[in-house]
């Protein structure tokens, strides 16, 4: 993310009411209507020179965006707001691209006057809500009303009403909130690896052969049929995406991502599908439903490859369910509406791909590794892997609740234990399926083993207050006595959940307040407490603040009312979001979410009023 300073100039609330650089007018055309007609609403602000205005669909986590929306009035049934195309661009004092208007901006409603409208003149008047900024400072957030009169007389000729060019229709709520947008690239990207590597799994692999043979072996074309047979792979997994969509909500998907339920079902799910790759159990579709499907398929044509290959993914359940389980309940929590679609759409690709290719080049079977007990060790040591994510959705469960069972020191206990199996398995140590007594350590077996080994130990230092680096995201945050290490963040003194104690230390000590709204279960925001804030330049300039922690995704009152003030005065729930306050609340500077350039940072915390 880029660094993001808001600098809210107003010396007194006198001054901030002279400062207006934005006149509002509204016109209806026509004025007079029928009712049912509709009837054309133009809003215009006229910008003094200098300063811009941010459009409707600026996302949250930057600048205000604009508000709009009609007064409540019985002759209007209701209405739709278009803006025209804004001016898109980086703002090098938010760090990130905005969207605005300058001089002047129009924006129309489509007002549906009410079948049951009252004769007579009433007053339509739309509600603005909106933020300024010139090159070097931003006014607070702005309300104001404009007012046009209406006059609602039956028999009135209904004039046509269309849009004119160049303006766009705007749903509030349709735009996609940072948190959607950051991290989708490396998640996709994820998402599509776990599809390829579920091809390397006893129930996927062995497949290959059998199903090329009947692909290459179709009369209408072996490119064609390999086409319908990876769409029907794709139409399922996307399927499966969609359904937590609708089930959930865009609203839902984008919220639950700290909820301790979700936490804890994904925890779960990670659990259920660890424990079977170990051989405890085996998961599997019911042979009734697969049956029928593998009935369906035989009946040959375009709708029988798509069938078959939807019967090659649920048959394949017991292996490619635990990349799927986990992917999808993950996209979830991670938030955004879109997730968990194009999460399914990209590992069913990756599940795909490689059967399409062969079909491409068929020659390659021949090249394919055999199968043997390379599949059954692939398992146990994705087993031993989804145990230890398990953990970490588990940890989110106990920092969100405040149980404080599972302890930094507890969890990466846990962790060096579970990574040091599968390197123990591997090495021949440890008797599990896929090795046998007297079968040999292979040059392979030997360097992955290794890694596990090495990766588990390198965890060690983190147990006694060390830092791990990326990995401080993941774990829990070690505690100010853990440990005899030597860290500049634990000499910073924090307040907690005390936003007025805060406002009023700073008045006593001539200080400004930083503000740091951050979560339990939050990752960006303990790398940032780990990493970021641990540097000897930024503490040194943190120690120079009155310091306050502000949870917002507990449980706990304190939390629903903190992130209640986020919202109320920076509009965004995101975190982590810094800001900078005097001691009476003025703004001096915001930056929302994780930066990992020490510079950007330092910056911030170097504005002043």
């Amino acid at each position: 993310m880029k660094v993001c300073f808001l600098l809210l100039l107003f010396l007194s609330a006198g001054f901030a009411q002279k400062l207006d650089p934005a006149k509002w007018s509204l016109e209806l055309e026509p004025s007079t209507a029928a009712p049912g007609s509709r009837v054309l609403g133009r809003l215009k602000a006229t910008l003094e020179p200098g300063w811009h205005l941010y459009s409707l669909s600026t996302p949250p986590g930057g600048p205000i965006p604009t508000t709009l929306q009609a007064a409540p009035n019985p002759a209007v049934a209701s209405f739709k707001i278009y803006q025209t195309k804004p001016i898109r661009a980086f703002d090098k004092n938010f760090g990130l691209d905005t969207e605005t208007y300058e001089g002047s901006a129009e924006f129309l409603l489509d007002l549906e006057i009410a079948a049951g409208a009252p004769p007579g003149s009433s007053d339509v008047t739309a509600q603005i809500r909106y933020q300024l900024c010139d090159d070097t400072r931003c006014i607070p957030p702005v309300r104001k009303t404009a007012t046009a009169s209406l006059v609602v007389a039956s028999g009135t000729p209904a004039a046509a009403l269309s849009i004119p060019p160049g303006y766009l229709e705007f749903v509030p709520g349709a735009v996609t909130a940072p948190s959607d947008r950051q991290g989708l690239p490396a998640f996709l990207a994820i998402a599509f690896g776990f599809g390829l590597a579920a091809i390397f799994t006893p129930c996927v692999f062995p497949m290959i052969p059998i199903t090329m043979s009947f692909l290459l072996n179709k009369p209408s074309g072996r490119l064609f049929q390999a086409a319908l047979f990876c769409l029907g792979i794709v139409v399922l997994f996307t399927g499966l995406g969609l359904g937590a969509t609708a089930i959930l909500g865009p609203f839902g998907i984008v919220q639950i991502g700290s909820n301790p339920w979700v936490n804890g079902f994904v925890a779960l799910i990670f659990l259920v599908f660890g424990l079977s790759m170990l051989g405890a159990f085996e998961l599997t579709m019911p042979s009734g439903l697969l049956t029928k499907l593998d009935s369906a398929s035989q009946r040959g044509g375009m709708a029988g490859t798509m069938l078959m290959g939807l019967t090659f993914s649920l048959t394949s359940f017991a292996c490619v369910g635990p990349f799927v389980g986990p992917l999808l309940a993950a996209s979830v929590a991670g938030g955004g509406a879109t997730r968990p679609v194009l999460g399914m759409a990209c590992f069913a690709t990756g599940l795909a791909l490689p059967f399409f290719l062969l079909a491409l080049f068929p020659s390659y079977l021949k090249r394919l590794p055999k199968s043997g007990g390379w599949l059954a060790r692939v398992k146990v040591v994705m087993g031993f892997i989804l145990l230890a994510v398990m953990l970490k959705y588990l940890s989110s469960v106990d920092q969100v609740l405040q149980w404080n069972i599972l302890t930094r020191e507890r969890f990466l206990a846990a962790w060096i234990v579970l990574f040091s199996l599968p390197g123990l398995y591997l090495l021949g140590f440890l008797r599990l399926e896929g090795v046998g007594r007297d079968e040999p350590v292979s040059l392979n077996r030997l360097l992955a083993g290794t890694a596990f080994l090495i990766f588990s130990i390198s965890l060690i230092p983190g147990m006694f207050g060390g830092r791990l680096g990326d990995l401080d995201a993941f774990v829990p945050l070690a505690r100010e006595s853990s440990g005899p290490l030597s860290r500049n963040e634990d000499k910073l003194a924090w307040i907690k959940n005390d936003y007025r104690g805060a406002l009023e230390q700073a008045r006593t000590e001539g200080k400004l307040v930083f503000v740091n709204f951050t979560g339990y279960a939050c990752t960006n925001c303990h790398w940032m407490k780990a990493n970021m804030f641990t540097r000897p330049e930024i503490a040194a300039a943190m120690s120079n603040f009155v310091l306050l922690e502000l949870y917002t995704d507990g449980n706990d009152e304190a939390s629903q009312a903190n992130q209640e003030l986020q919202e109320k005065r920076f509009a965004t729930i995101a975190i982590p979001y810094y800001a900078i306050l005097d001691a009476e609340e003025r703004i001096v500077a915001s930056f929302p979410g994780l930066t990992r350039k020490a510079p950007e940072f330092l910056a911030f915390l170097d504005k002043k009023l």
